[in-house]
């Protein structure tokens, strides 16, 4: 049981880790050429300076929604890994962890629709950015791609965990 509740808690703090890169880090879309875009910022990498010039993203509904999603999922798998903690050291014995699972399964849900949303509509979200066909997808949005089964899979090992001395 103690290699199962380490297992369970060193996944959900991986998957935040992951997470939060994937939501602040520079690369959901990347064109050749040294140009990249996330859920904040359009970068270009400047060969003569060899720095990061960045500029806001150009606000749509599409793009308010991805990040406000993504936010959220953070939001909610810090929530659960300190509901966690609480329960652990509070709860009776034979208690099973399903707030904690419930807030990984939310977790989990807005990271889905986050990154399914930017899938579908990234013409509408890089609209007056470069030529989409020379881009592709980064490895922001795969990490995000990634996180989704962990954290619903973490969800419900949560609310099958019973709490054993």
């Amino acid at each position: 049981m103690a290699y199962l509740l380490m297992f369970v808690t060193l996944l959900h703090l991986i998957t935040l880790a992951v997470l939060f890169i994937a939501t602040m880090e520079k690369s959901w879309w990347v064109w050749e050429g040294w140009e990249s875009s996330d859920l904040w910022y359009n970068c270009r990498f400047d060969n003569e300076t060899e720095a990061w010039f960045c500029a806001s993203s150009r606000e749509n509904e599409w793009l308010q929604a991805v990040q406000v999603l993504m936010v959220l999922s953070v939001v909610f798998s810090s929530v659960s890994f300190l509901i966690f903690l609480g329960q652990l050291f509070t709860m009776s014995k034979g208690g099973l962890f399903y707030i904690t699972g419930l807030c990984q399964v939310f977790s989990g849900l807005t990271a889905f629709t986050a990154t399914l949303i930017y899938t579908l509509h990234n013409k509408e979200i890089l609209q007056d950015a470069r030529e989409l066909s020379s881009g592709h997808f980064g490895y922001c949005f795969i990490l995000a791609w990634v996180c989704v089964p962990l954290l619903l899979c973490s969800g419900v090992m949560y609310i099958h965990l019973r709490k054993k001395e």
